[in-house]
């Protein structure tokens, strides 16, 4: 059968070949847009998987023909390359401003904001995977691989798998209880379900399987030299006496460590290399070892374990992994996978990197010393407020869309970076502010009679308040002041004229609050208090200086719900973490201000 097929010109008058039974003119003239953009970006030197990238992103509904719309692609990316070459980039700027003249924004951003499009191959496929190890559960380092991950699936219609990567017994062995957390924090963060879930430690037979391939094609070899001897040897480019053991003595070595007839420390599967590359570390790299430790899933059912280069690298490939996105710390994981990748004969996936972000309100705190001083009792959980993890931030009231918001704005910076809790605390301030009551609570509550001069009139029974000061449509609430007893924090006594909060200046006598007018004095200081008609106990968590500290005192009456959060008027937000079913007393944990 053949084609149909028509020229399509480009906006300088050459033309290129185009199946119109495929496209239509918007995705047609989407592509020649984005061949002419990549053209100036890359100096003359487009390239077609961006450009692929971008018209997926576009046009997600054309994923199933990517690998059609691939040399259609590449006419285009030519042709503007040559008109870069042989014209200049100003003419392709010119043509891009007659035809398409936003395409030139991107260009003239100095600053890249977001995420980047990503490189896809001619099968359109974009799959990607979050590979926590569940030794604990997820910190707010953590949370920026969920995000990235999910979000570059969403951008182009792709998957995400979650993969525990749980094959250390004694280092950094699994929580059980972390699986299945894991898996929630993962789907609130994202908003979506894993594509896949995966559990390393339950495909230990594949790992096995293939390392055994691998060292009968003489790929890997069983070392059985010391760490501090083969460390020696290959600092000095020397290879080990274990390395010129043939295939069979490497395959009988091999059945002894399955059968935990080698001890621990006394024998690893190499994956043989140069012995000259520049980095030691990536010389002969071990890619098994030998772990007695009982695994909390499995249990002693093996006694050879994969090191995580080794494990993560045949797993990306069996799920056929496109992308891979991680730390800047692991491009040499990157360079030992790809090692073994030639030898297998595998295509190694696009890899991108982000750079350490630190964050300023919190120490350094790693899963297993988290982990560690929970099991001591420093801490009262892995949603301890003082803790930089995701099931903390979700207890205080953080919302996964200002976490999402936080690390798709940073993109994938190679640069090391710290910044405050506060970026992502402003985020999270414009999300919920809108729908966010506001309530009163005095703390260390001084109790206060309401006073009435003689020769002033217009005793107040009550006062009415807006539920938000900018949304009037939320209502408002009603405090009685029949008792005339009202009660200001301790932080706020003093002698003196002062304005309570949405009511009146009064003067502070001793024990006593004399009323002086509805109408502001220009001078008065403005304090939040409660009444006692229309008040309850209350106390407040707040993570400060290393302590749960907690706050006791009175807060207005209202209809409360546990997870609900509001405003506390002059201090900031809070959520309901209990109400009291037999005294109505609330506890809060503190949010942000």
């Amino acid at each position: 059968m053949v084609r149909q097929q028509s020229q399509i010109g480009m906006a300088d008058g050459t033309t290129t070949m185009a199946d119109d039974s495929m496209l239509g003119e918007e995705a047609s003239s989407a592509i020649r847009k984005y061949a002419l953009q990549n053209a100036v970006e890359y100096n003359g030197n487009g390239k077609s998987g961006s450009v692929l990238g971008r018209l997926l992103s576009e046009f997600p509904e054309l994923r199933s023909r990517a690998k059609d719309l691939v040399p259609l692609i590449s006419e285009y990316v030519d042709d503007a390359n040559l008109i870069a070459r042989e014209q200049g980039l100003d003419r392709v700027r010119e043509i891009l401003e007659e035809t398409n003249p936003e395409a030139l924004n991107r260009e003239r951003q100095k600053k890249r904001v977001g995420l980047p499009e990503l490189d896809i191959d001619e099968t359109g496929d974009v799959i990607l995977r979050f590979a926590p190890n569940p030794n604990g559960l997820l910190s707010i380092g953590h949370s920026r691989g969920v995000v990235i991950n999910s979000e570059f699936a969403k951008m182009y219609s792709g998957k995400v798998i979650l993969r525990f990567d749980d094959t250390d017994t004694k280092v950094k062995p699994p929580l059980v209880s972390a699986y299945s957390s894991i898996e929630r924090e993962f789907e609130w963060i994202s908003g979506v379900k894993p594509d896949a879930v995966i559990r390393a430690s339950s495909r230990m037979d594949v790992y096995l399987e293939h390392a055994e391939e691998m060292i009968s094609l003489g790929f890997c070899y069983v070392c059985k030299c010391s760490a501090s001897k083969f460390k020696s040897l290959r600092d000095e480019m020397v290879a080990c006496p274990c390395r010129e053991n043939g295939i069979e003595e490497n395959l009988n070595g091999w059945k002894m460590m399955i059968l935990g007839e080698i001890g621990e420390g006394e024998g690893v599967v190499r994956v043989k290399t140069e012995l000259d590359l520049p980095n030691p570390a990536l010389r002969d790299w071990p890619a098994l070892r030998i772990q007695h430790t009982p695994h909390p899933l499995v249990g002693d059912q093996y006694k050879v374990w994969p090191l995580l280069d080794f494990q993560s690298a045949v797993e990306d490939h069996l799920q056929g992994v496109t992308h891979i996105v991680r730390g800047k710390d692991l491009m040499d994981s990157t360079r030992k996978q790809t090692l073994l990748y030639e030898h297998m004969g595998w295509k190694y996936p696009k890899t991108l990197y982000w750079g350490r972000v630190k964050l300023h309100d919190f120490g350094g705190f790693s899963t297993s010393s988290i982990r560690e001083s929970i099991e001591k009792g420093d801490f009262s959980g892995w949603d301890d407020p003082r803790l930089p993890t995701v099931a903390a931030l979700r207890r205080r009231g953080y919302t996964p869309e200002a976490i999402r918001e936080f690390w798709i704005e940073l993109g994938l910076t190679q640069k090391d970076i710290s910044i405050s809790m506060q970026t992502i605390d402003s985020k999270n301030s414009k999300i919920i502010d809108p729908d966010t009551v506001r309530r009163s609570f005095v703390g260390d509550p001084v109790k206060l009679s309401l006073i009435y001069r003689k020769d002033l009139s217009g005793i107040v029974e009550g006062v009415s308040m807006k539920n938000h000061p900018d949304h009037p449509e939320m209502g408002y609430r009603e405090w009685g002041l029949e008792h005339r007893v009202i009660y200001i924090s301790k932080n706020d006594y003093f002698e003196g004229i002062v304005r309570l909060k949405d009511f009146a200046d009064i003067e502070i006598e001793g024990k006593n609050a004399i009323f002086i007018s509805r109408e502001r004095g220009e001078s008065a200081h403005i304090i939040h208090w409660n009444s006692s008609d229309n008040c309850r106990m209350a106390e407040i968590m707040i993570p400060e200086d290393g302590e749960n500290k907690i706050i006791s005192g009175l807060i207005e009456d209202s209809e409360y719900r546990v997870g609900q959060i509001i405003q506390l008027e002059r201090m900031g937000f809070a959520k309901i973490e209990s109400v009291s079913n037999e005294s109505g007393n609330i506890s809060l944990i503190w949010l942000h201000g």
